[in-house]
C-alpha cells in the first residue's frame, strides 16, 4: 500500500514537472508574440494618457480665454455704454 501511494506521488510531481515544461515551452515559442502585443498595448495607452493630458491643458486655456473676455465684459457694463459724450 505505501508503495502504491509512493508510485502516485511520484506520477503527480512527473505530471506536474511535465506540465511546468509545457508551459516553459509555450512561454519560449510565443515570446516574441507576447512582447510585441504588450508593447503595442503599451503605446496605445501612452498615446492616450497624452491625448488627454494636451486636451485637458488646452481646454483649460480655453476657460482663461473666456474668463478673460467675461471679465472684459463686465468692467464695459460698470463702465456703461460708450458714446461720443464719453468715449
Amino acid at each position: 500500500m505505501e508503495g502504491d501511494l509512493e508510485k502516485r506521488a511520484l506520477r503527480a510531481a512527473e505530471e506536474q514537472v511535465l506540465r511546468r515544461r509545457q508551459q516553459l515551452d509555450y512561454w519560449k515559442k510565443n515570446a516574441s508574440r507576447i512582447r510585441r502585443r504588450n508593447l503595442v498595448t503599451g503605446l496605445c495607452m501612452g498615446a492616450f494618457v497624452v491625448g488627454l493630458f494636451g486636451y485637458t491643458i488646452m481646454s483649460t486655456k480655453q476657460e482663461r480665454i473666456l474668463d478673460e473676455i467675461d471679465d472684459e465684459a463686465r468692467s464695459n457694463v460698470f463702465r456703461g455704454p460708450r458714446t461720443g459724450a464719453n468715449s
